[in-house]
């Protein structure tokens, strides 16, 4: 057991931009095999955790600004649509999107989405936002796309303004950890009992159980299950202040060492004393992945054959090497540490 601490169609008055395949951020399109599909994440097991096509909803005179939003963020998503208002839009898209933004006031979309409203594992998110790009306001489905979205949004200077408790209280829920971990959830009931232990400080870390065997779990053990095979873990370690660059030219001359690419990344791992590391996180944002950060005790059970004096001086392992070995599906460690510029340390385990 390891414990682990995301071409214009007038023919119907939509706009569709022409968008890559997303970049596998936090789990979506990319990274975790997912196929497409419509109303809900078409993720394995589909549970409306991440969002993959969205749909700009706007009234006329509003155009402009959808296509900034577009412009500015529609490289993030498989693909990304501009709809015109019309009493009916939500109704007559429902099941299309993962998540509606509704470039017009809460109120309106509100008003026509709450009749459709069924399930919140089923029913694409809904974010709303102003002309102005002042505030991104999730409304339904926070954990399944919508503050996704509205994080994406605030790169375009609006403020997400979450009210999904975890996210208010600045802590990671169950959903949040399953997108590091380029998971989902199986047991979307769950959820209320486990976050409501993150909120109370309660849940510890992921427990990591590979198969095969069996488990019996109760209705307050939210089980994860990974998107698509099992690939390599770069983990990293750095020195304090270690900038974006650094960072991306460590983990890309690990990965280059393991004949391997980024196709084949689940997460990067780290410790917990390094987890909020500025430009780690920045590094893992360019690229898409999730960030997993174990503890003291768990890099210990699997520390790596490179000496370090971080031990020595703080008790704790080789952070790259350990986090690597921790953090894959086998515990095999790849590629051994490697450092680069003398600021960051990668690993690469499978």
């Amino acid at each position: 057991m390891t414990d682990v601490s995301t071409d214009d169609d007038a023919t119907d008055g939509t706009s569709r931009a022409n968008v890559d395949e997303a970049s596998g951020r936090d789990g979506t399109a990319g990274s975790d095999g997912s196929g497409g599909g419509g109303g809900h994440c078409s993720a394995p097991d589909s549970d409306g955790e991440v969002a993959e096509e969205i749909a700009v909803v706007s009234f006329e005179r509003k155009l402009d600004t959808a296509a900034e939003i577009v412009a500015g963020i529609g490289d993030r998503y498989r693909a990304i649509d501009v709809i015109e208002y019309h009493g009916d839009v939500f109704e007559e898209h429902w099941g299309e999107y993962d998540c509606f933004v509704g470039l017009m006031a809460s109120g309106i979309a509100m008003r026509k989405t709450a009749p459709l409203l069924d399930d919140k594992w089923e029913d694409p998110a809904i974010v709303v936002i102003d002309e102005a790009l002042t505030w991104a306001i999730p409304i339904t489905g926070g954990h399944h796309g919508a503050n996704q979205v509205a994080e994406d949004l605030a790169t375009l200077g609006a403020v997400p303004a979450m009210t999904t408790a975890s996210e208010a209280a600045g802590k990671q829920g169950v959903e949040k950890r399953a997108k590091a971990l380029s998971a989902h959830v199986v047991n979307g009931g769950s959820t209320v009992a486990t976050n409501l232990a993150v909120l109370n400080d309660e849940l510890g870390p992921v427990a990591r159980l590979d198969g095969p065997r069996a488990v019996l779990v109760g209705d307050d053990v939210t089980v994860l299950k990974r998107n698509g095979e099992p690939g390599v873990v770069i983990g990293t370690g750095s020195v304090a202040g270690a900038g974006e660059a650094q960072f991306l030219d460590a983990w890309n001359d690990a990965l280059a060492a393991a004949a391997a690419d980024w196709d084949d990344v689940e997460f990067v791992a780290t410790g917990t004393r390094k987890a909020d590391e500025e430009g780690l996180l920045a590094a893992a944002e360019a690229r898409g992945v999730g960030v997993v950060a174990f503890d003291r005790e768990t890099l210990l059970d699997f520390e790596g054959p490179t000496p370090s004096r971080s031990k020595e001086l703080i008790g704790w392992p080789g952070v790259a090497e350990a986090s690597a070995l921790a953090g894959g599906r086998e515990h095999e460690l790849v590629v051994e540490k490697r450092r680069h510029e003398n600021a960051v340390t990668a690993a690469v385990g499978r």
